[in-house]
């Protein structure tokens, strides 16, 4: 058959004539030329074609006629080719969904300190200010500094054992002991304070006996450990003060504890990567220790030499690597109280910092080591 058979249908717009008339061509032959595949097709099909290949269903459809229309528009079902048929190109006939448009990159993210830097700032600056003040204009203020502060880390940590573990320790008899116990060591030394801490668990015992038996022996325990913990280890910071040069020796105290939990923050933020102590207190890293055991080495050595009498400068790194150690075992000993008693800080009194326990946690610990060391470095006069 020749081409016009084909093409005249289509030149007459019949978009819907997809096989050949009734008596058309033989089954099997296949349309040809340029003709027909390309101008014809345009005519027949609405949708665009890939060049060169055949405007409908190809020879499969002849058999069917008219009331059987194929091809890519009434595709209904999958029907085999003829050998002379050339097929779609399978990413025409099922294209592939266009990629996802490249994402950005979400922004690095800030190391975030945990608390309020600012305010942890403002007041740590406010506590030196008055701590230095009253260390340098009288002596007896200072004492009266460390009572005070005795008596609030008293509260708070009775306070925080009733809350979460249902433990009552005697906060009265702590308190007024806790405060004495810093007196009697500043006018009678280490004699004074045993004696003052004795006394002050005994009156805890008693204290307690006014309350029904229940709970007693946990209640006199936490008692008994809380005047231990609190006063009587701040009771060596008043120690250290009744020396000539006792309040170089305190600020020398103070100095070493904050560089070196400034150190092992700092460095430990910075380039922190291996967990020192990870059940305890997870923020804490062996870099960060590392860093509390060079600044405080430093500082020792700087303190040693231009602050207290007859001291050296190697005597200030041994009196920095016994701070930096000291104060990271009182850190991670309050964390270990903190943890077990489900709570981050010990209070709300300090912002940005916690509590006043929170900010003794290293200074309580390293008082006797300190006082200890100065003593045999340098004397206790």
């Amino acid at each position: 058959m020749s081409d016009s058979s084909w093409g005249a249908p289509r030149a007459a717009g019949q978009a819907g004539y997809w096989g050949p008339t009734v008596g058309g061509p033989v089954q099997g032959a296949a349309p040809a030329g340029p003709a027909y595949d390309a101008p014809e097709a345009q005519h027949t099909r609405p949708m665009p074609i890939v060049p060169d290949e055949p405007a409908y269903g190809g020879h499969q459809d002849d058999d069917q006629g008219a009331a059987s229309p194929s091809g890519p528009l009434f595709h209904n079902k999958v029907r085999p080719e003829p050998p002379t048929a050339r097929s779609f190109p399978a990413e025409n006939q099922n294209p592939e969904p266009m990629p996802d448009a490249p994402q950005p990159a979400p922004a690095p993210q800030k190391k975030s300190a945990g608390r309020d830097l600012s305010a942890a700032i403002g007041v740590g600056v406010g506590l030196g200010v008055v701590i230095v003040a009253s260390l340098f204009i009288r002596k007896a203020v200072f004492v009266g500094v460390i009572a005070v502060a005795v008596v609030v880390g008293l509260w708070e940590l009775t306070s925080r054992l009733q809350e979460r573990k249902g433990i009552k320790a005697p906060l009265v008899p702590l308190a007024v002991g806790g405060a004495a116990m810093v007196v009697a060591g500043y006018a009678r030394g280490a004699e004074g304070a045993w004696v003052a801490m004795a006394l002050t668990a005994l009156a805890a015992l008693v204290w307690r006996m006014t309350e029904p038996p229940e709970g007693y022996l946990k209640d006199v325990t936490a008692g008994v450990f809380a005047a231990f913990y609190v006063p009587f280890l701040a009771t060596f910071v008043a120690m250290m003060l009744t020396a000539d040069d006792g309040s170089w020796r305190v600020l020398t105290f103070l100095l070493l504890t904050v560089v070196s939990d400034t150190g092992a923050y700092a460095v430990g933020w910075r380039f922190g990567k291996h967990k020192l102590a990870p059940r305890i207190s997870p923020g804490k890293t062996r870099e960060g220790l590392l860093g509390a055991v060079l600044f405080a080495m430093a500082a020792g050595a700087l303190c040693m030499q231009f602050l207290i009498d007859d001291g050296t400068w190697w005597q200030g790194l041994l009196l920095g690597l016994a701070v930096a150690a000291s104060a990271t075992l009182g850190d991670l000993g309050e964390s270990m109280i903190k943890r077990d008693l489900g709570i981050k800080d010990m209070g709300t009194l300090l912002p940005g910092h916690g509590g006043i326990m929170d900010r003794l946690d290293s200074l309580l610990p390293t008082a006797p080591v300190v006082w200890l060391l100065l003593v045999v470095f340098v004397g206790s006069g």
